[in-house]
């Protein structure tokens, strides 16, 4: 076979060039990332972003709940790199109580730090909506409700009170159950007891049961129970309740978790420091909110399997409360729901365009049981009719209905922000 030796020659000299490129530009070296290599190779890092931000998670260590905070910062940092740095810090590390963690980040002494909005419930009851309320939104519902149904919009504008730009960044499956040492299946089995309880309308609710709530940081519960201060405890998923080690100090697992069907946590951010970031780096925090919460919901109703497992290897009982019990709080919660909404104006607006948004959807929930998630709840249509006069009668009904269908038509038509106006945080630029 007669061989084309001047093709070979250009084949070898192509090869070595190759080769010398590879070794210059270290490809197959044994290291691999590191920040030594990325200037190198001119690759971006952290710190060159120019805008650095400090953050805190409102939670410790040992609640593992920090989950979802860490996840939506280091989200962030990859998807802003070289633009924007969030120095990500442990609960308790900047700012040591939660009560705090508010006035750090509306003032800016921080940039940025997660919440949970039913801490804020002092200065407006309706931060207890913006969380999880008793017997009402479950994940799916709250997930909806933010991202199609107005809910974004309407608490946004709670918080633009306070100088903070907010998005609800991690959602967990109900909690659950309370943690006790004796079981209850009725509600006069409530009766006497002492529980810690985390929010103002879980507690009146118990004190209506003919319990007392004990309000106490998470870190506080484990000795509380042990040392029968209380007589049970509620905190979050079995994942969370196992590291704060309640397995060693209870019995029984009260369920269903009526008191926080669908837990949100948010992510606050000091509306000054928001303002100097690039408009698409503004972008990037509602997508980045809507992928963490997405992350977080999957990860901790997964992880529930393990851990409930592990509640149930260790001698956990469950206590199941009955459905005529569950149909009582269930209209106690409708009662506190429709005073609290008849005594302010902010809790009026949400509570009516929650109801508003279960109302509308029952028929189509109901045609697709059990292939569905939710429920319906007992009352709803009541509730519905007396919450929307209440939203009338504050004069909140009409901005309700407009932010439901601007949003409505703002998804239709997939509306995103375009390079080179404006970022308004929601609605976006139109």
């Amino acid at each position: 076979m007669k061989r084309n030796t001047k093709l070979i020659k250009l084949t070898s000299i192509f090869l070595i060039l190759i080769l010398a490129m590879a070794a210059f530009s270290g490809c197959g070296s044994s290291g691999g990332g590191s920040e030594a290599e990325g200037e190198a190779t001119g690759a971006l890092t952290f710190e060159d972003a120019p805008i650095q931000w400090t953050m805190q998670s409102i939670w410790v260590p040992s609640i593992t709940l920090w989950r979802g905070d860490k996840y939506f910062v280091d989200l962030i940092n990859r998807q802003a790199l070289g633009e924007l740095y969030i120095e990500y810090n442990e609960g308790g590390a900047l700012v040591t109580t939660s009560d705090e963690v508010f006035d750090a980040v509306r003032t800016g002494s921080i940039d940025m730090a997660t919440d949970w909005p039913s801490y804020w419930e002092g200065r407006d009851t309706a931060f207890g909506l913006v969380t999880s309320t008793p017997m009402i939104l479950t994940p799916g519902d709250y997930m909806i409700w933010y991202w199609q149904g107005g809910g974004l919009e309407l608490v946004q504008k709670l918080y633009d009170e306070y100088n903070i730009v907010w998005y609800p960044h991690s959602v967990t499956s109900p909690e659950s159950g309370q943690r006790t040492n004796v079981p209850i299946y009725e509600l006069d089995d409530y009766a006497g007891l002492k529980l810690r309880q985390c929010g103002r309308v879980q507690a009146m609710i118990l004190e209506q049961l003919g319990a007392g709530a004990v309000f106490m940081p998470g870190a506080d519960i484990y000795l509380s129970l042990d040392r029968g201060v209380v007589d049970g405890a509620e905190f979050s998923v079995p994942e969370c309740d196992w590291n704060m080690a309640f397995q060693e100090i209870s019995k029984y697992s009260v369920v269903p978790g009526w008191h926080q069907p669908g837990p949100i946590s948010g992510v606050m951010i000091n509306k000054d420091s928001f303002a100097e970031l690039p408009d698409h780096v503004k972008y990037l925090f509602k997508e980045a909110a809507m992928s963490s919460m997405m992350w977080a919901w999957t990860y901790f109703e997964y992880s529930s399997i393990g851990y409930q497992k592990n509640f149930s290897d260790a001698g956990i009982e469950t206590s199941r409360l009955s459905d005529e019990a569950l149909a009582q709080i269930q209209q106690i919660a409708w009662d506190v729901l429709i005073q609290d909404a008849k005594d302010n104006p902010n809790h009026a607006k949400l509570a009516y365009s929650q109801v508003r948004y279960l109302y509308g959807y029952q028929d189509w929930r109901a045609m697709q049981e059990p292939f569905t998630h939710g429920r319906n709840p007992e009352g709803l249509n009541e509730a519905y009719a007396a919450l929307e006069q209440i939203a009338k009668d504050h004069g909140v009904y009409d901005e309700v209905i407009a932010t439901e269908e601007d949003c409505i038509a703002r998804a239709e038509a997939q509306v995103h922000w375009e390079p080179g106006t404006e970022y308004v945080q929601n609605p976006l630029a139109q």
